[in-house]
């Protein structure tokens, strides 16, 4: 004779079926850990197509370095002996001086000058910041080959322009020495680096609220007491972020030395990125090349961290 088991009642049922939820403890950790492995595929990109390179170039520039790209071993800082000897390097670290901070500071000037305009209500404005955005939208050695291409003697665009305004009777030969080759290069570089600061400005300008300068209005500020005492500081945090960024890109840029002059005549209008690289690939001096880098990206750390602090700081200050 069978027996048959007594059912459970229905609420004992639903509790045994139902999942066991994990402890406390164990929710903590998840939530502690989750934030890490988000992030965790940006960390593995990053040490292996930055860090590692940098570790790379760091132990290049230490060693001596065959043609092949064979480590000799440590050389006891050799690369940056003959380095510091060559007479063209001192040359060239002017250059790339001057470089930076000749288009980084006008780039800047003009940049927010430009932002200002655009951030005024007029007909057509938003075809005039789509007219902006050209230069910057395109590659650099378009640009670059462009301008080249204007200031030919024989046959650029500037030379006629003028002749058929009847300005000048004869084409002028606008690069007639590494210096004038080396002002147009600052005047590309500026050209193609307005849009990216004005735009990062004038981001900053729509965000202040209108009221400041309505209450300032009232209490009888004019223009360029409402720009130094409300734009100035309220737009400060987008122009240290393009400023920083620029410092970066404009002391890294190698497309248009290298498309209008490669650097010619004799390293007079090289930078160190364009330097290096006839260096490691013209030259065969790896090691020299990784030793420009390192002296490079010294400088960079140094003058990046420089200004972030002092802006950080005087903005703590004025608050």
């Amino acid at each position: 004779m069978s027996t048959k088991t007594p059912a459970a009642p229905a609420g004992q049922q639903a509790q045994q079926s139902s999942p066991r939820l994990p402890n406390p403890g164990t929710r903590r950790f998840f939530r502690t850990v989750e934030p890490y492995i988000w992030i965790a595929p940006s960390i593995i990109l990053m040490a292996v197509f930055i860090v590692t390179p940098i570790i790379k170039v760091f132990q290049l520039s230490m060693n001596k370095v065959t043609r092949a790209g064979k480590l000799k071993g440590f050389n006891n800082f050799e690369n940056f002996t003959n380095v510091m000897k060559d007479p063209a390097f001192s040359l060239v670290l002017k250059n790339t001086i001057l470089w930076t901070v000749a288009v980084v500071v006008i780039s800047t000037l003009l940049g927010f000058i430009l932002a200002l305009l655009l951030n005024n209500q007029f007909k057509g404005r938003k075809v005039a910041r789509a007219i902006v955005v050209f230069p910057w939208a395109t590659t650099l050695v378009i640009q670059a080959s462009a301008w080249k291409f204007i200031v030919n003697t024989d046959y650029g665009t500037l030379n006629t322009l003028l002749m058929e305004l009847k300005v000048i009777s004869a084409p002028i030969n606008w690069t007639s020495s590494p210096t004038a080759w080396f002002a147009w290069e600052i005047a590309c570089g500026i050209f193609v680096t307005i849009p990216f600061v004005c735009f990062c400005v004038l981001s900053g300008l729509q965000s202040i609220d209108n009221s400041y300068y309505e209450a300032a209005t009232v209490d009888g500020a004019g223009y360029f007491q409402k720009l130094f005492k409300i734009t100035l500081p309220l737009v400060k945090s987008s122009l240290t972020v393009s400023t920083v960024l620029n410092i970066i890109y404009v002391f890294n840029s190698f497309p248009i030395i290298w498309t209008m002059t490669k650097g010619d005549p004799a390293n007079h209008t090289d930078t160190l990125v364009t330097y290096l690289y006839k260096l490691a690939f013209y030259n065969g001096k790896q090691g020299e090349a990784s030793a420009v880098s390192v002296i490079g990206f010294l400088i960079l750390l140094v003058c990046a961290s420089v200004y972030m602090i002092y802006t950080l700081r005087k903005g703590d200050e004025d608050l």
